[in-house]
């Protein structure tokens, strides 16, 4: 008998990393879509709201009425979401600390990482991120409960303070750690390479969720899910003329490039087209390609290789059952037809049930699913 997988889909939504980008094309509207979307196949799934983005419209909204608008309208974009059955949660981008507002533009200074920033103002952004959402959904389902957590960029470890302001906060569950991911560049500083556990729910050490406790902590992470793509797959449905002719002009650039990322920080601003597309479309060509399981930035042929690996890794636990989490980012999704089909099989294999993350929790506690702890 297989064993099953318990599929979570989940969305980080939110605006781009310099705080640019129209909100209804690159939040609002790709939202309503995914909802209609999960709607016809019966699926619930998480989304991550950005809190500090939406903390900071309210900030300034006395002052910038369309600010006001823009913030009531994301309020009404979770509430439905909400309403609709699927389920909300904690995600902070700290580079939108200490955000400014001039003539019609977002500034941003803050640091890319929430781990580089002390425990104080660490904690502080966690408290009023899920202060907000409770206050939001409370009226709605008063035993709504904010209890996971991804960082931004997945910046999660190691940390002297992150996790354990996490567990102070009642968050019982963490998706930020992603096996193999690496980024080195002059905005973030990420090392997944040697993660001691990337597919079953762990324990992490509270000061560095890339090691396994050899203790049964207040918080469990079940890993983001990554693969590898083939060159086959990887030929992107949409990487058309103005792609090769990129592959062209960048091919010098790529020689020797080592690192492993499609989380880049620095490219993900208005004014980087051609470095956007280079990181997301032409790297996975040049060489076999580390991949985050995100839908909205795989073709169905590479969504076929990564549910393959995944069977192929519940099998090798030994498990009967194993969540695995993947994601999404609505602003970047450029094949809508591919996420439908995608959605469509595994809603009719036998071996898949789509949860949501609260479910997750759940069958975590109820000891559903085994959690590793160091021997």
């Amino acid at each position: 008998m297989n064993p099953t997988i318990y599929l979570a889909l989940t969305h980080d939504w939110e605006l781009r990393g310099d705080g640019s980008g129209d909100i209804e094309q690159i939040q609002f509207a790709p939202m309503r879509r995914l909802i209609e979307l999960y709607k016809r196949y019966d699926v619930h799934a998480t989304f991550f709201p950005e809190m500090m983005q939406q903390m900071a419209f309210r900030r300034y909204e006395a002052h910038y009425p369309e600010l006001k608008s823009l913030a009531d309208s994301w309020d009404e974009h979770v509430l439905s979401t909400f309403h609709a059955g699927h389920d909300i949660q904690l995600h902070i981008h700290s580079r939108w600390q200490n955000a400014t507002y001039e003539g019609g533009h977002w500034q941003l200074s803050g640091n890319w990482s929430i781990v580089n920033y002390d425990r104080d103002t660490t904690y502080r952004m966690l408290y009023e991120g899920k202060k907000y959402l409770n206050n939001l959904l409370h009226p709605l389902d008063s035993r709504y409960s904010c209890l996971a957590f991804r960082a931004g960029l997945l910046a999660a470890a190691p940390s002297d303070h992150l996790f354990t302001s996490l567990v102070e906060l009642g968050i019982q569950l963490d998706v930020s750690i992603v096996g193999g991911l690496w980024i080195d560049n002059d905005n973030l500083r990420i090392d997944y390479r040697n993660c001691e556990e990337t597919f079953r729910p762990f324990y992490p050490n509270i000061q560095d969720a890339r090691k396994v406790s050899d203790q049964r902590e207040a918080i469990v992470c079940v890993p983001l899910n990554h693969f590898y793509g083939s060159r086959r797959a990887a030929t992107w449905q949409n990487a058309s003329l103005a792609g090769r002719r990129l592959r062209k002009q960048l091919s010098k650039r790529a020689a020797g490039d080592t690192q492993i990322s499609d989380y880049s920080a620095g490219l993900d601003s208005a004014d980087s087209k051609i470095a956007l597309a280079y990181e997301k479309l032409i790297k996975p060509l040049i060489k076999l390609k580390h991949f985050v399981s995100d839908t909205g930035r795989l073709n169905h042929s590479l969504m076929q290789e990564m549910l393959c690996s995944i069977r192929q890794r519940t099998r090798a636990s030994g498990l009967a059952q194993v969540p695995v989490v993947l994601t999404n980012h609505p602003k970047d999704i450029r094949d809508w037809s591919a996420i439908e089909r995608f959605v469509r099989e595994t809603s009719q294999a036998d071996d898949i049930k789509f949860v949501t993350l609260i479910d997750v929790a759940r069958k975590l506690e109820a000891g559903e699913f085994q959690i590793r702890v160091a021997r």
